[in-house]
């Protein structure tokens, strides 16, 4: 499953309550890939894939976990 910019018009308790029913699913084993530019997900998801705009045109990539 992947969730796209789903976290962004949440409020702090409404996002913490989402992020702890991912991590639920991820402790019972199902795969979920979150795309977003929120920061708290960078702190509460420790396995991921980060794409940093470097210039027009160009990124790069850093896997963290």
């Amino acid at each position: 499953m992947f969730l796209d910019e789903g976290f962004g018009t949440l409020d702090s308790e409404t996002l913490d309550a989402a992020l702890n029913a991912l991590e639920s699913l991820r402790l019972s084993g199902r795969t979920i890939g979150v795309i977003s530019h929120i920061d708290q997900l960078t702190r509460r998801i420790p396995v991921r894939i980060d794409v940093k705009r470097t210039g027009v045109g160009a990124s790069t990539i850093h896997v963290k976990g």
